[in-house]
C-alpha cells in the first residue's frame, strides 16, 4: 500500500478478484510463554513490500509506516474528533502559531537503552530537510525557518546543513520556529517523518547507514527482533520493548508482519488461522466475509481517497484540461463502487475526504457520470487515441481499473491498456523516477486530520521535487490560496483559503478522484481488540490475544 501515511499514499486498497488465489501455506505457530508471562506466539500482520528502507524520513508509504508506527511513538496522536492529543510530547505550545515550543514527556529511551532528548528530534528533521540527503519526506519541513538554506531546489547548493528555525533549549525542550504563522503546526507532528533519529543512525560519511534502515533503533513499543532484508525476507520480527513508557499488550509481546503481494492470498491464510490481522480484505471476500469472519469482519469509514492520476508535467497528450474533463466525465464512479466494490465505496465528488472538515457535497461536477458530453469534449480536444493506465497488481486493483478502462473504451472510442506492475514499488520508482508517462492509479491516505494535507503534499508545486507530486501538477495561484490558508490564524477562515485552492483543482482536474475509501478488515479467532486509528495503523496495545 502507498500512502504518505504519510502521506501517507495507499496502494493495498481492498479491490474486488474475479477468481479466488490459491490459499497461502504455512502451518500454525505453536504455542509459548514468555518469562514474564506473555505469549511469545506472535501476533501476524499482512503487510505489502515496503518501498525503502525502514527510515522514517523517507517513507512516505503506508507499508512501510504501519512498520515504523509499530517501533516509533509520535509526539501526537489523535482523538475521536480528530484533534491532535500529547503523546510522547508533555506539552506542544505557541502564542503566535509561529513560535512553537514542544517539551517532551521524560522516560522514553531508544531501544538500545540510552535517553530520547530534543536533540534527536533535531537531528531527524535537519537530516531529512537537508537537499544532499533527499528524503522523500523533506517537504513536509518545508515550512520551517531556514528550509530554504538547506533545500534549495533543483540546480542549487545548500548554504547550511541546519535550519535556522530548530533550536535545543535543553535534554526535552525544542523550540521551533516557523517561516510564517501555520495553525495547524501540532497537528502535523502525528507523522511518520516527524519521529525523532538516534545520533547511532548516521554513519561517519554523515549519511543514514543500511544497518539502521534495515532495523531501525525506535523508543516505541516494539524492537526489531533482527534486520530486515527488503526483497528477501518474507517476515519483519519485532518484541515488545520492556523500557517503554506507554501502554503494552497485555497478554502476548511478539508482532510478526508477513509481506505479501497479493491480498488475496493473505485473506486465505486469515481463513486458515495462518494470519492475524489483515487490514484491507480483498473485496472478492467482502460479499462473503460478514458471514465467514462474523464479527471479526468490520466496515468503517476511511479518510483515503482514489484517483486516477495524470501525468500533466511529463505527457502532453492530457495537457487539455477538455481532455482531462472528458475522462473524468466517462467514468461511472457509481457503479464502480457498488459492483466492483460491493458497496464498500462511495463516489468521489471532492479532493477533501468527507471524513475531513472542508468536504464539499457535489463539489466536482466533472466527477458526475455523462458520456454523451465526455465524448463530445474528448473529440473536440483532440484527446489520444489510446492509453494506458497503470497499476500495482499487489494491491488488488485489476478490477477497478479494468472497469476504468471498459468505461474510457465505451464512452470515448479510444483504446485502453491497463498496465500491471507486479509490485507497487515498481510503479512508485517510475514515477519517482519520471519514467512512466501513463495514466496512473494512486491513492491519498492522510498523514493528519486536516483539509490541507489533501492539497499541499500532492499537489503543491514545492511537492514535485520532494514530494508526492507525481504529476507535476504546478499553479501559481493555487499555491498562492494554500500559503493564505497555512498563515491565516483562524482555522475557518484557513479553510475557506484551502476550498479555494480545492476549487483549482476541481476546475484543472491535476488527477481524477474517483471513489472515497472505507476500511474493510478483519482478524483471527486467536486475537480481539483490533481496531485501526485515524491514520489506518493498528493500535497494538489494545490487541489481546483471545
Amino acid at each position: 500500500m502507498r500512502v504518505t501515511k504519510g502521506a501517507q499514499i495507499v496502494a493495498g486498497t481492498a479491490l474486488l478478484a474475479l477468481a479466488v488465489a490459491a490459499c497461502g501455506g504455512g502451518a500454525s505457530d505453536s504455542g509459548g510463554t514468555a518469562a514474564g508471562g506473555g505469549d511469545t506466539t506472535p501476533v501476524r500482520m499482512e503487510v505489502g513490500e515496503p518501498q525503502e528502507l525502514l527510515v522514517p524520513q523517507n517513507t512516505t508509504e503506508t507499508e512501510g509506516s504501519e512498520v515504523l508506527a509499530a517501533l516509533f511513538s509520535p509526539l501526537v496522536g489523535y482523538d475521536e474528533n480528530k484533534q491532535p492529543v500529547e503523546e510522547s510530547a508533555e506539552s506542544i505550545t505557541t502564542e503566535d502559531s509561529k513560535v512553537w515550543t514542544i517539551k517532551l514527556k521524560s522516560g522514553y529511551t531508544w531501544h538500545d537503552g540510552t535517553a530520547v532528548t530534543a536533540a534527536d528530534y533535531a537531528r531527524a528533521w535537519n537530516y531529512a530537510a537537508l537537499q544532499d540527503n533527499a528524503m522523500s519526506a523533506s517537504y513536509f519541513f518545508g515550512r520551517i525557518d531556514g528550509y530554504e538554506d538547506v533545500h534549495p531546489g533543483e540546480g542549487k547548493k545548500p548554504t547550511a546543513k541546519e535550519m535556522k528555525g530548530l533550536k535545543v533549549v535543553d535534554d526535552l525542550t525544542l523550540e521551533v520556529t516557523l517561516a510564517a504563522p501555520f495553525s495547524q503546526f501540532k497537528t502535523m507532528l502525528g507523522y511518520t517523518a516527524f519521529y525523532p533519529m538516534p545520533e547511532s543512525a548516521i554513519g561517519p560519511d554523515g549519511k543514514v547507514t543500511q544497518a539502521y534502515g534495515e532495523q531501525p533503533i525506535g523508543q516505541g513499543l516494539f524492537k526489531l527482533d533482527k534486520p530486515y532484508k527488503k526483497g528477501t525476507d518474507a517476515t519483519i520480527e519485532a518484541s515488545v520493548y520492556d523500557k517503554y513508557p506507554g501502554k503494552k499488550p497485555s497478554n502476548w509481546t511478539k508482532l510478526q508482519f508477513k509481506v505479501y503481494t497479493s491480498s488475496e492470498t493473505a485473506y486465505n491464510d486469515l481463513q486458515a488461522e495462518n494470519l492475524d490481522v489483515h487490514d484491507s480484505l480483498p473485496p472478492s471476500a467482502i460479499a462473503s466475509a460478514k458471514a465467514a469472519l462474523g464479527d471479526r469482519y468490520f466496515d468503517e469509514p476511511d479518510a483515503s481517497l482514489g484517483y486516477i492520476g495524470v501525468p500533466l508535467k511529463y505527457n502532453p497528450d492530457f495537457q487539455d484540461v477538455q481532455v482531462r474533463r472528458a475522462i473524468s466525465l466517462a467514468i461511472d464512479r457509481k457503479t464502480i463502487a457498488e459492483t466492483v466494490f460491493s458497496g464498500t465505496r462511495a463516489p468521489a465528488d471532492d479532493f477533501i475526504n468527507p471524513a475531513i472538515p472542508g468536504y464539499r457535497q457535489g463539489a466536482c461536477d466533472a466527477c458526475t457520470y455523462n458520456p454523451a458530453e465526455a465524448k463530445k469534449l474528448y473529440d473536440e480536444a483532440g484527446g489520444p487515441k489510446t492509453i494506458e493506465i497503470g497499476y500495482n497488481a499487489d494491491g488488488g486493483h485489476k478490477e477497478w481499473i479494468e472497469a476504468v478502462a471498459n468505461n474510457l473504451r465505451a464512452n470515448l472510442g479510444i483504446d485502453v491498456t491497463p498496465k500491471p506492475f507486479e509490485k507497487f514499488q515498481g510503479i512508485l520508482d517510475a514515477l519517482d523516477n519520471k519514467e512512466y508517462k501513463g495514466l496512473f492509479r494512486m491513492g491519498w491516505a492522510i498523514d493528519y486530520p486536516a483539509a490541507e494535507n489533501y492539497l499541499t503534499p500532492i499537489f503543491a508545486t514545492g511537492a514535485i521535487a520532494s514530494g508526492s507530486n507525481y504529476g507535476g501538477y504546478s499553479n501559481k495561484e493555487f499555491d498562492e490560496l494554500l500559503k493564505k490558508g497555512d498563515q491565516a490564524t483562524d482555522a475557518a477562515e484557513g479553510l475557506k483559503f484551502y476550498q479555494q485552492a480545492d476549487d483549482i483543482l476541481i476546475k484543472e482536474l491535476p488527477y481524477i478522484p474517483v471513489y472515497f475509501y472505507r476500511s474493510n478488515f478483519g482478524h483471527s479467532t486467536k486475537v480481539k481488540n483490533v481496531k485501526l486509528n485515524l491514520l489506518n495503523q493498528i493500535d497494538w496495545a489494545d490487541v489481546e490475544k483471545a
